[in-house]
């Protein structure tokens, strides 16, 4: 069975991220060119489950599948305790159609896990690293324990500075196979690794609406024409 995310289908093409925040939201909603939204949680000035959800309801009219991600602080989200993440993700999952939560927030994930996938939704645990891109044997640790942990989709982004770097990153994608993985770099091999990741086959590719959610992201109408004109369906 394929796996979808919402109404799309994974593997077919990359599929397209438009990921923002509390500012960003009707940016999101009208994000010509996105295949799928996600709502940065974290990065709402007082992320409270009402605010959340209000966003939440707005994105859902405007029809694309929407991940939920309320980002730990030690990996590069907004300050917010666990309780507050757990409360936020709880009252998003009625709304969305995928959640992600780091791999290190274990007892967080081992929470969420069972509810999201009692309600049908794909869960993605995720792992960045903001300074320097490990050995791939880690990260492919890292990716299995994502992946026996109930994840339906392991995501892996780490700091790229250069093409050895990425090549890491190329060696991941291609490892876990035919696994479902997404990986991206972060900092100056970000725009490319939306492309050259993809290839290798990373399912999904983050773009921004505004304030870019992480370093190395691109423009989301801009990533649109590149993927339309790299990877035609």
């Amino acid at each position: 069975m394929a796996l979808r995310l919402g109404t799309v289908e994974l593997g077919r093409r990359p599929v397209i991220v438009a990921a923002g925040g509390a500012n960003e939201v009707d940016a999101l909603a009208g994000a010509e060119g996105a295949d799928v939204v996600e709502l940065r949680a974290d990065l709402f000035d007082d992320p409270t489950p009402e605010a959340v959800t209000a966003a939440l309801e707005r994105l859902r009219r405007a029809g694309r599948p929407i991940i939920l991600t309320a980002r730990a602080a030690s990996e590069g989200g907004g300050p917010m305790p666990d309780e507050r993440r757990a409360a936020i993700y709880e009252a998003g999952l009625p709304l969305v159609d995928a959640i992600d939560v780091e791999i290190a927030s274990t007892a967080l994930a081992a929470s969420l896990i069972p509810r999201a996938k009692t309600v049908g939704r794909l869960v993605l645990l995720s792992t960045h690293e903001f300074t320097t891109t490990p050995a791939a044997g880690e990260l492919l640790a890292r990716a299995d324990r994502a992946l026996a942990a109930g994840a339906d989709v392991a995501k892996i982004a780490t700091h790229a500075a250069t093409l050895a770097e990425l090549r890491t990153l190329i060696d991941v994608t291609r490892g876990a196979a035919p696994r479902p993985i997404v990986t991206l770099a972060m900092g100056p091999m970000g725009p490319l690794s939306r492309f050259v990741l993809s290839a290798a086959g990373s399912l999904l590719t983050y773009a921004s609406v505004g304030d870019p959610t992480a370093p190395g992201q691109m423009p989301v109408a801009e990533l649109a024409v590149l993927v339309r004109r790299l990877f035609p369906t």
